[in-house]
């Protein structure tokens, strides 16, 4: 086995992938970039250090290109995976009742069944691996779920369930599963994650005054998450609030929630 760490990163063309590809790649490691975006991923890649990094083409709703793309990652990166980085999701919003059926699907198949298939392909290669860690991108909308992103928030809690279920299940192993689960984070996802208006998300936050973190918060956030023995890492000043709120004073997180959809109407 190869003495170079390696991370495996979904969603590794834009955002908080490639955030946290340049983060762990500073500190050596060899980075598996997978996305269906080869463009991004191309560009991701050159902003690394030659040598240090392949691309795989990957649609995360798809169980056999998961099994290609670990396998190929194996070989490449010396037969180890010390972190599984289960990132690849994506946002749509608006009332419940208006969104299409599809989109609401795609969300499911993206965001939630993407990360099962992901911890299903992983495992054989991280029980291999000494010290090994999943990690999974979660969200603050999997402490409380917001009117105008109820299925967002129903996949974000299922991804929370799931890295807790499966921390327990894989401890023997020798596998640590965790989650991050940032705010509200300045990456592309912000400009197309409605909740209900013609405006974007990041309009309706910047209106309310509501903070958008810097996506290098997140990949030090990722880095500092593999070693830590908390399953969930919150990430910024919001996250913290809305899992204080929500364990001490439920009430008024739904309030806040209530502003925060009411300032889409």
């Amino acid at each position: 086995m190869g003495q170079r760490k390696a991370i495996f990163i979904t969603g590794g063309a834009s955002g908080i992938g490639r955030a946290v590809a340049k983060h762990f790649a500073d500190k050596g490691w060899f980075i598996g970039l997978a996305d269906i975006d080869d463009k991004g991923m191309a560009d991701t890649a050159a902003m690394l250090p030659a040598g240090q990094s392949a691309t795989y083409h990957l649609d995360v709703r798809d169980g056999a290109q998961w099994k290609e793309a670990l396998a190929r990652f194996w070989s490449d990166a010396g037969e180890r995976l010390d972190v599984m980085f289960n990132n690849a999701g994506i946002g749509k919003g608006g009332p419940f009742a208006e969104v299409p059926t599809q989109e609401h699907d795609l969300m499911l198949d993206v965001n939630l069944k993407g990360v099962i298939r992901g911890a299903e392909a992983a495992f054989p290669y991280l029980s291999k691996t000494p010290g090994s860690c999943l990690l999974n991108t979660c969200s603050a909308a999997g402490i409380y779920g917001a009117g105008g992103l109820a299925v967002y928030a129903a996949t974000k809690f299922g991804v929370r369930g799931l890295t807790e279920a499966l921390d327990i299940e894989w401890e023997p192993h020798g596998i640590k599963v965790r989650s991050l689960m940032p705010s509200f984070i300045d990456t592309p996802i912000l400009d197309g994650l409605s909740t209900g208006s013609n405006r974007s998300t990041r309009e309706t936050l910047a209106e309310a005054g509501m903070e958008i973190s810097p996506v290098e918060m997140v990949a030090q956030a990722a880095w500092d998450a593999v070693s830590t023995k908390k399953v969930h890492t919150l990430v910024g000043k919001t996250a913290g609030q809305l899992a204080f709120f929500a364990r001490v004073l439920p009430s008024m997180i739904r309030n806040r929630a209530k502003r925060l959809q009411d300032a889409n109407l």
